[in-house]
């Protein structure tokens, strides 16, 4: 009698414990990484073997560009270019670019949103790899490892789309906002 009702009382747990029926499609927005790879790259020094010889105490310049395009329904291709300048006595020590791209899924998001996305989610998770990749060329190049800041891409579509809103305004005369959408990220090419 007793084994009867220990296997009444497993059965009860087992059926507590069973997962609700899964349903074929998840509910609401989906945003997904497929892959992350590096597009382009390249490495310039042109005052070398003699740049090494100067004493090291460059200015750096940082360039920041995206670019993001469609590439089928709910894929995206969203594409970080960082270009690094060090100058020494006003003359280039060397220059690194990197593409570095990745393609991500964004499904059931208003238009706005999936701008958002791609200019700000993304390149942030573009670019630990991009800055990683700068680093290696410098490094190889012989020159001393840089190590970029990171970088606020909330802060920098905040004022892409203030300076759009003020062109906008501008562009009516009259002060008032525009009946359209802005313009996306600014794009690069090649």
């Amino acid at each position: 009698m007793a084994d009867n009702e220990e296997s009444k009382q497993e059965s009860k747990q087992e059926t507590a414990a069973a997962p609700a029926p899964a349903t074929d499609k998840p509910e609401g927005p989906q945003f997904a990484l497929q892959r992350i790879y590096l597009k382009d790259s390249s490495f310039e020094s042109p005052r070398s073997p003699l740049i090494f010889q100067a004493q090291w105490t460059p200015k750096i310049n940082l360039d920041i560009k995206t670019r993001n395009q469609k590439v089928q329904d709910d894929v995206f291709e969203v594409v970080l270019v960082l270009t690094v300048e060090a100058t020494l006595e006003e003359k280039s020590a060397f220059l690194a670019e990197v593409h570095q791209a990745g393609i991500f899924t964004a499904r059931d998001f208003e238009d706005a949103q999936i701008e958002q996305l791609l200019s700000t989610v993304c390149p942030n998770i573009l670019f630990p790899y991009a800055r990683e990749a700068i680093d290696a060329l410098v490094i190889k190049g012989s020159f001393p490892a840089l190590m970029l800041s990171p970088i606020n891409f909330d802060a920098l579509y905040a004022q892409q789309k203030q300076a759009q809103a003020q062109k906008a305004q501008k562009a009516n005369g009259n002060g008032a906002a525009p009946d359209e959408e802005p313009a996306t990220a600014p794009q690069v090419t090649n």
